[in-house]
């Protein structure tokens, strides 16, 4: 679903990556369509999606996309890359935060396989520079793939296997900066498969505030305030 108003537009983001990223995003409604997720059981999920184009829904994007340059985000990693269209954000986001306020950032994008790796490096290639130059992909485990190298993180957007989510933000939590933010996708539509994760978040004390977003199948925002 596309938003009313354009954060990138607005921002002067070049048209070739505004027509690309809507390519994607009605590449990815249409896959979406042909694949229902709720049909399979929880440990099924996985090999369902394997190979599926499924991307973070655009209004959702968008919005991430604005919460990073509002928090002026340098340091972002994204626990489930896929096809690499909410990536392209992230690194829009810090190539304009780096830019206009200086110092270095990177988004660590994470996937799983190979293939969606592969292709993901293809579009942000097709974007260009200021999409890509922030970027830096971790193929694998990201439990391995996230065990070195990290800086203090600005923000998380978890968008993975519901049963990987928990574990990611444990690997992650020890490098939140305080006031980061962490994003996670369908949290309405599938509160029961991010059960744990969610529970988590909510226990007293857990050093983290949290707000679901009314968006389709819903959205969370978590601030980090130990």
């Amino acid at each position: 679903m596309a938003s009313p108003t354009n954060p990138l537009k607005d921002a002067g983001v070049p048209q070739h990556i505004l027509s690309l990223l809507d390519r994607l995003h009605t590449a990815s409604i249409e896959q979406e369509s042909r694949l229902d997720i709720t049909a399979f059981a929880p440990d099924q999920i996985h090999n369902a999606a394997r190979d599926a184009f499924i991307a973070l829904d655009q209004d959702k994007c968008h919005f991430v996309y604005q919460l990073a340059r509002a928090m002026n985000a340098k340091n972002i990693i994204e626990a489930g890359t896929s096809f690499g269209v909410s990536t392209m954000y992230l690194g829009l986001a810090v190539s304009a935060n780096v830019q206009a306020s200086g110092g270095s950032g990177t988004v660590i994008a994470t996937e799983h396989e190979p293939s969606k790796g592969e292709q993901a490096r293809k579009y942000w290639a097709e974007g260009g520079e200021v999409v890509s130059k922030h970027i830096d992909l971790r193929v694998g485990d990201l439990l391995q793939t996230l065990k070195e190298n990290i800086p203090t993180i600005d923000m998380l957007l978890l968008d993975i296997w519901a049963p990987m989510t928990l574990p990611a933000l444990k690997v992650v939590q020890p490098h939140l900066r305080h006031g980061a933010v962490v994003i996670i996708d369908n949290t309405i539509s599938s509160a029961s498969r991010y059960k744990e994760l969610l529970e988590y978040l909510r226990a007293d004390h857990s050093g983290f505030t949290n707000l679901t977003i009314p968006y389709s199948n819903g959205l969370e925002m978590c601030v980090y305030t130990p």
